[in-house]
C-alpha cells in the first residue's frame, strides 16, 4: 500500500518496486501458473480473477506493503510483505505485539531468473519493513529442497530458525522438509546487505540463482508468498515448515 510511511516507486539494485496495477498483474499471470513456477509453492495454480482482485484490493490495505518488480520496463516478478502480530502472553498491553512482524515472499518470472533479481527484491522489501514500516522481525519460509530460495534469504542476512522434518506435503515428492528464516530489526545492516546483493548478482548470472555453494543451472524459485488468491485466507503461522503471506 502507498502510505505516508512508505515511498513508492523505489529502487532496489536493478529493480524498481511499485504497487501493482491491473496491467502488471496481467503480465504476471502470463507465467504464474506454469509448472516450473508452481513446483515449489504451496498454492500452485491460481484463479486469475481471484488473483487480480486480491492484489488490487490489497493496494488499499495498510498492513500490506507488497510490490511488483520491474527491470528495463518489464515486470520480472513480485514480492509480498504483510504485517502480522507477534507472539506473546495475553497479560499486559496488546499493543506490544500488534503488527510488529512482517512476512516476506517473492517470486521471479523464469524468463528473468539468474540475474540477481530475487536478492534485490527481498532486500528492497526488508528495507521497507525495517526502515520505513518499523517492524521488529521479518520471517520467510520455503521447502528445504528449494535451495535457490533459501540461498537468497541467507544472502540478505536472514537466519535459519526452524527446520521442519518431513512436515511439508509436496504433490510430487510426498512429505519433505521445510525451512523458516528470520531477521530482527537490530540485525538489519542495509550497507552489508547491499554489498551481498551486489556481489551475488554476478554469481546468480553465472549459476542461475544459486549461492556460492555450487548448484548449477538452478533458477530463482522464490520464498513462498502463500495464499493471496484465497479470499478466505489461511493459517499464516508455521504451516509445512514455511511461513505464508496472503498473496500468490
Amino acid at each position: 500500500m502507498t502510505t505516508p510511511d512508505v515511498r513508492w516507486p523505489r529502487a532496489s539494485g536493478p529493480l524498481e518496486l511499485r504497487p501493482a496495477t491491473a496491467a502488471d498483474l496481467d503480465a504476471v499471470l502470463v507465467w504464474r501458473n506454469r509448472p516450473e513456477v508452481t513446483r515449489w509453492f504451496i498454492n500452485t495454480v491460481v484463479d486469475p480473477d481471484a488473483f487480480r482482485a486480491r492484489w488490487l484490493t490489497a493496494v488499499d490495505d495498510p498492513k500490506d506493503h507488497s510490490a511488483i518488480a520491474v527491470a528495463g520496463g518489464d515486470v520480472v516478478g513480485f514480492g509480498t510483505l504483510e504485517l502480522d502480530d507477534g507472539l506473546g502472553q495475553t497479560h499486559g498491553d496488546p499493543a506490544n505485539t500488534r503488527l510488529v512482524e512482517a512476512q516476506l515472499g517473492y517470486m521471479i518470472d523464469p524468463a528473468h531468473a539468474g540475474r540477481g533479481y530475487a536478492t534485490a527484491l527481498a532486500r528492497g522489501l526488508l528495507e521497507v519493513a525495517f526502515e520505513e514500516v518499523g517492524v521488529r522481525r521479518v520471517t520467510a519460509g520455503c521447502f528445504a529442497e528449494n535451495t535457490a530460495s533459501w540461498h537468497v534469504m541467507e544472502r540478505v542476512g536472514m537466519r535459519r530458525e526452524q527446520h521442519g522434518v518431513r512436515d511439508s506435503w509436496h504433490a510430487e515428492l510426498g512429505w519433505i522438509d521445510g525451512y523458516t528464516y528470520a531477521l530482527l530489526a537490530d540485525e538489519w545492516m542495509p550497507g552489508a546487505a547491499a554489498d551481498r546483493c551486489s556481489a551475488s548478482a554476478g554469481d546468480e548470472r553465472i549459476r542461475d540463482g544459486t549461492s556460492p555453494v555450487r548448484d548449477d543451472e538452478e533458477p530463482d524459485r522464490g520464498a513462498d508468498p502463500g495464499d493471496h488468491d484465497d479470499p478466505e485466507g489461511r493459517d499464516r503461522k508455521h504451516r509445512g515448515g514455511a511461513l505464508f503471506t496472503s498473496r500468490t
